[in-house]
């Protein structure tokens, strides 16, 4: 799920995770010749051209206020085209995206909350350049991916909110975890559409003003918190068994490009960094690690299937990738006595020193996978 306002008592961990991943920014050169500059305060979003040429175009992004911000492009209907989130005060981050001819939105969202602060933007010209034929390929292979992991989530859904419609509290708690791993794998596709996330993966402190708490978290803290499961558990089961099925109806229909699977990788680990690591994410069931490594084998199987076109635009980084991919890999797998299971250790048993030791890794890996959407676009 999207990253939310933290409590006070991680906020420290949080902070220390976030300025690693994002850190690798805060040297690079807002200032790249042909970047649309976007500069994001706790009341403004200034953005440098209103109106650009379609094609890959770099984004080149400051947050000059004093909370953690989030910036989109945005479509008229608030599907997302690119973001880039987390982004702390006094930090830069580029972002590379492949844009069509059309009307957008960019938003800034300070504190990464609401609907942001908003600029309209036009994208001029035809269709945009034609591009590698293995990049198709790639979108086409990462396309059939998202659905498969949909269609696979639906049954473990089942055997999740069957549970919950029968009151057996531990069947459910087994269930849980492997309900969402799908989603997990998948989760920037799932988040691109703007109504599902919400609904689905949010966390209390997470709603919005007015906003009624449904979903896996809701239903995870009755399961560990509260210890059972009333009428209303039973409708919430029901309502996000609907929920997940329209998702899994509507992810083929999602726009997605070679530079959305590079930064949709990105933010992959940035869902790591600060919530996985954090153990805020699963902070009732401490299932974290099943999440962890969800996220890790999404971001992944974007990188494998553009890893053909990056090696050979950028081979240093693909092998620097190929090395990070690996480590965190094996950090990992201390925390399951099985490979091929996904029976990890509760992250409530992991000691602060293994969290910082897994926040290095998430952090390593973060800052060349940061730089995989514009080995894409060359």
């Amino acid at each position: 799920m999207r990253a939310v306002r933290l409590s006070v008592v991680t906020a420290a961990t949080a902070a220390a995770a976030l300025a690693a991943v994002t850190g690798c920014s805060a040297k690079s050169d807002s200032k790249s010749d042909g970047a649309i500059q976007v500069t994001a305060s706790d009341d403004a979003c200034k953005v440098s051209k209103t109106e650009f040429a379609a094609g890959h175009v770099q984004f080149a992004i400051e947050n000059k206020g004093s909370k953690v911000t989030e910036v989109y492009l945005l479509f008229p209907d608030d599907r997302i085209v690119a973001e880039r989130e987390n982004i702390g005060p006094g930090l830069k981050q580029n972002l590379t995206a492949e844009v069509k001819a059309g009307s957008y939105e960019i938003a800034c969202k300070p504190g990464m909350k609401g609907s942001g602060i908003r600029q309209k933007v036009t994208v001029t010209g035809g269709q945009t350049a034609k591009r590698d034929p293995k990049l198709d390929a790639a979108v086409a292979a990462y396309r059939t991916y998202v659905q498969q992991q949909a269609d696979e989530t639906l049954p473990k859904l089942k055997t999740f909110t069957d549970a919950i419609a029968a009151g057996d509290v531990e069947g459910a708690k087994k269930a849980y975890a492997p309900s969402r791993i799908g989603w997990e794998r998948t989760e920037p596709v799932a988040e691109s559409f703007g109504d599902i996330d919400p609904k689905t993966d949010v966390r209390e402190d997470g709603l919005e003003k007015g906003q009624t708490w449904t979903g896996w978290h809701r239903l995870e803290k009755a399961l560990w918190a509260d210890g059972k499961i009333g009428d209303e558990e039973k409708k919430l089961g029901v309502q996000l068994s609907k929920d997940i099925a329209d998702w899994q109806k509507r992810v083929g229909t999602a726009e997605i490009t070679p530079t959305s699977m590079a930064n949709g990788a990105k933010e992959l680990l940035d869902e790591v960094a600060t919530g996985k690591v954090t153990g805020e994410e699963e902070r009732y069931s401490h299932t974290d690690l099943v999440d962890f490594k969800a996220n890790v084998e999404g971001a992944q199987k974007a990188y494998e299937l553009l890893k053909p076109v990056a090696s050979k635009n950028d081979p240093k980084l693909t092998a620097e990738l190929d090395k990070q991919f690996a480590a965190i890999g094996a950090q990992l797998d201390k925390y399951r006595a099985d490979k091929n299971s996904y029976d990890f250790t509760s992250y409530d048993k992991v000691s602060p020193s293994d969290r910082k030791q897994l926040s290095d890794g998430v952090n390593a890996l973060s800052e060349p996978l940061s730089k995989l959407a514009a080995a894409v676009a060359k």
